[in-house]
């Protein structure tokens, strides 16, 4: 496999939050995931575990959104927000 990012399949795309104004990183996160399609993710990556966000996430997208948890550890928070059928 080929690309920027070798270790993901086409299916997974990253998205770093550290590099996002704290000011736009939510309208980000919400533009980012809502232009997945069915069965795509986003390997979601901070520096902090957003409570908050994953509460609004889920207010918004309801059952169409898989969270799972890759590592959550203090200073590195990876998440997988799946997009579900």
């Amino acid at each position: 496999m080929s690309g920027a990012f070798p270790m993901f399949s086409e299916a997974i795309h990253p998205f770093d939050a550290r590099g996002v104004a704290k000011r736009f990183r939510h309208a980000a996160i919400f533009g980012a995931l809502s232009a997945l399609q069915p069965g795509e993710t986003m390997r979601f990556c901070n520096d902090h575990d957003p409570l908050p966000l994953l509460q609004q996430l889920q207010a918004h997208f309801g059952d169409h959104i898989g969270i799972e948890y890759v590592t959550r550890q203090p200073g590195e928070i990876v998440i997988d927000f799946r997009i579900l059928g």
